[in-house]
């Protein structure tokens, strides 16, 4: 029987990005001793207040159906988060709960773009982005950003795309770049926006993950809240990235929309991980030492990778990862990473499972103690060098 064109679509025909990935679990698996640096998996569980909310009320009963939209305490405390860290006044009704950002990311483009809509998104992108889009009946669209901009999209690039075009999906802090976009970019970002009536669909899931500059939402710029869909999650901020707990913040209508297909889809998030949610909103500390971790280990890497022979190491803003360029060596970013794979038994994601725009680089995830990383870093960099003199 044929399935649906929809479905089988959803990667384009080609590979889903996590070649590497799964290629390193399956290494894994038959018992060989791989340090994975490929996704922004913490090193450590949820935290213990957080899981013991959560079990006392699976515990209290709290295991039933839930309310579709969101505990109404779950959406007040999004909404003032929100509003705090933004300065956009946020109701409970702009609120929408969503098993994790991706299901927000889906729901978001559902609820904007009609099937065969363009959908614009830049690239380097999070390797979902496309198929989330098609999954959506849209035609994902890249625009690429440059390095030598830092990864800073360019409104004129954006704008000479944009013709047609019904959304613009943006991620600050950037995954994989660790870029975080300054106010001159997001304004830019914005008047395209305006300009060519466009749906802004803004993931900052990594809003806690600073370390250069300012986060700074679009929907706090002039004539965006109504424009704007910010999608938000507890998975990095909490490492609570199995409990799937995110949300959708945007226009009432937008969002009660958007109940309407969580109505048919998810059916709403499990009551009893709303309620570790609200724990965890609960106690900014934990954010804040999480965040700390990730912190030191960009340090660390700067310092061990900077100016290292046979790799580029592009400045990490924000975000849980550092993006090197090895095209000195003369491999693509699939090339080096299978390379060290085989070598090493280290595995890092390449920069083609991110678009184009981040080909020749490799993406290294700081998600190990910092003893291994620094190690596992050490080998990278010798690796790179030795690669690069037999290159030239």
């Amino acid at each position: 029987m044929r399935l649906s064109r929809r479905i089988e679509g959803i990667t384009g025909g080609g590979s889903d990005g996590w070649d590497l990935f799964y290629r390193a679990r399956v290494m894994k698996a038959a018992g060989e001793a791989v340090l994975e640096l490929t996704v922004g998996e913490h090193d450590w569980t949820t935290p213990r207040p957080i899981l013991d909310a959560m079990h006392a009320a699976a515990t209290a009963g709290q295991t039933g159906y839930a309310v579709v939209p969101g505990l109404c305490a779950l959406r007040e405390a999004v909404a003032a988060r929100v509003a705090q860290r933004t300065g956009v006044a946020t109701a409970p009704e702009n609120v929408l709960i969503t098993p994790g950002g991706q299901a927000g990311l889906f729901a978001a483009h559902m609820a904007v773009c009609d099937p065969g809509d363009r959908a614009l998104h830049l690239d380097p992108y999070y390797a979902t982005y496309p198929g989330t889009i098609r999954a959506a009946g849209a035609v994902p669209v890249a625009v690429e950003t440059r390095p030598d901009d830092g990864f800073q999209p360019r409104a004129a690039d954006l704008g000479a795309a944009a013709t047609g075009a019904r959304s613009l999906l943006v991620n600050t802090p950037n995954n994989p770049t660790g870029a975080v976009y300054s106010r001159d970019t997001l304004e830019g970002v914005a008047e395209v926006a305006r300009a060519h009536d466009l749906w802004l669909i803004s993931d900052e899931v990594y809003d806690t993950h600073v370390w250069e500059g300012t986060h700074l939402s679009p929907r706090a710029l002039p004539g965006m809240a109504e424009r704007t869909l910010v999608v938000g999650s507890l998975s990095k901020s909490h490492a609570m990235t199995g409990s799937r707990l995110g949300w959708v913040v945007g226009p009432e209508e937008a969002i009660a929309r958007m109940i309407d297909l969580a109505t048919v889809t998810t059916y709403g998030v499990p009551t009893f991980i709303q309620q570790a949610a609200l724990a965890a909103l609960g106690q900014p500390a934990l954010e804040r030492e999480g965040a700390a971790v990730f912190r030191r280990r960009r340090d660390l890497a700067t310092r061990v990778l900077e100016g290292r022979e046979g790799l580029r190491l592009l400045p990490a803003q924000g975000a849980m990862y550092v993006l090197l360029d090895v095209r000195a060596t003369r491999l693509s970013g699939e090339g080096f990473a299978h390379a060290l794979l085989d070598a090493h038994r280290i595995a890092v994601m390449p920069g083609e499972s991110f678009g184009q725009a981040a080909a020749g680089h490799v993406r290294v995830a700081l998600t190990v103690a910092d003893d291994r990383l620094e190690a596992a870093l050490e080998t990278l960099a010798r690796f790179a060098a030795a690669r690069a003199a037999e290159a030239a």
